[in-house]
């Protein structure tokens, strides 16, 4: 029955996709979750990035490098299970939402880092010398500056992060891989392999596509923006 072009085979998946359906939810649940805590996560951590006393960015490095240097799988496994043997057990969906934000606010904050930095000196002594505080100036002046630089490379961060919702099947999540793995091995649906997974495939494809056609739009966009204004 796991052929490609088997009708039985496609038949007892379209039978059963309210499964692939629910899975989805999942995935999408955590990944909201996941964008929330990244954001403010890395606006936090990009801010700290690029402050002028050494502690703030001391902090950020420390919490960059260890993050990016280390595989999400990891440190969902560590906090999930960590939690577990110390008495303190979180669910499979909160440890997967905690685990996508802190990772992937570790590049949020290198963005924001670059946003921060790509912005002309003179911006920020204009701030200074209009009396603003740092929060006014940051608030006011520059990231209102950095939205346009920023944009592309944070979509394509969520679209990544949509697609590392996947790891929720290590700690037996009910994501979209996980409810797919548990079609295909099921008693009843078991067999349906290659249709199972296209469909799944599909379902990603379906969210992710439009974030990075965004992306790249935007980006060309600033590009050429750019070219213009040099020229």
């Amino acid at each position: 029955m796991g052929g490609l072009f088997s009708e039985k085979a496609w038949e007892v998946v379209l039978t059963h996709k309210a499964s692939f359906l629910q899975g989805l939810g999942v995935t999408v649940e955590s990944a909201l979750g996941g964008i929330v805590i990244a954001t403010v996560l890395g606006i936090l951590l990009g801010l700290m990035g690029v402050s002028t006393r050494r502690l703030p960015k001391t902090i950020n490095r420390i919490y960059v490098e260890a993050i990016q240097n280390t595989p999400l799988i990891l440190q969902l496994c560590l906090l999930y299970y960590a939690c577990s043997f110390s008495g303190h057990k979180i669910g499979v969906l909160a440890a997967g939402i905690i685990a996508l934000g802190i990772y992937h606010g570790a590049y949020m904050a290198e963005v924001i880092r670059a946003g921060i930095e790509s912005i002309p000196r003179g911006q920020f002594e204009a701030a200074d010398a209009q009396g603003f505080d740092y929060t006014q100036k940051m608030a006011y002046i520059i990231l209102p500056q950095t939205v346009k630089v920023i944009l592309p490379p944070t979509v394509n961060q969520i679209g990544n992060l949509i697609k590392n919702t996947a790891v929720l099947y290590i700690i037996g999540g009910a994501d979209l891989i996980s409810s797919t793995y548990n079609f295909v091995t099921g008693a009843n649906t078991g067999g349906s392999y290659a249709p199972a997974y296209i469909v799944c495939g599909i379902l990603f494809f379906i969210i992710c596509f439009p974030l990075s056609t965004l992306a790249g739009r935007w980006e060309a966009k600033l590009k050429a923006q750019d070219e213009m204004m040099n020229a």
